[in-house]
């Protein structure tokens, strides 16, 4: 087997490897295939067999200690689907009646019309201020 023939041979496979990260979306294949591409350089420099297949596996096994551990934590960081009345929480409203902190007034938010009062209580918003949600109390919006 020359030269030509081993890179040839690792870029074959390479794609082998590439083809199973495909269709099961495991990315350990890519690392591999990675490992492969790295064997094909090698090869394609004269490095000899010996030389191929340690660049491969430390390629390989380089990845997998260092990205696979990255990968797995972000995916178990999914992000944080609110909704109902969490979903409103941080959410800016407008003032469509005198919002206080005792008797209330009344916001558009979400394009809906809600009672609010304010969370402070000496704290008045006149119709037409933009507001901010803190939270949502019952049917009631306690903004500020």
């Amino acid at each position: 087997m020359g030269d030509v023939d081993a890179w040839l041979w690792w870029l074959v496979a390479a794609a082998g490897l590439g083809i199973p990260l495909v269709v099961t979306a495991m990315p350990e294949f890519g690392m591999f295939a990675v490992g492969a591409l790295a064997g094909a350089v090698v090869a394609g420099l004269g490095a000899g067999v010996v030389a191929q297949v340690l660049v491969f596996v430390i390629v390989s096994v380089a990845l997998i200690a260092v990205v696979r551990p990255i990968a797995y934590r972000h995916q178990r960081q999914r992000p944080e689907l609110r909704s109902g009345v969490d979903a409103l929480k941080g959410k800016q409203a407008v003032v469509l009646e005198r919002v206080d902190g005792g008797e209330g007034g009344r916001i558009k938010l979400a394009g809906e019309i809600w009672s609010a009062r304010a969370l402070e209580d000496g704290r008045v918003f006149d119709p037409g201020q933009q507001v901010d949600v803190v939270e949502i109390d019952g049917a009631t919006a306690v903004v500020m």
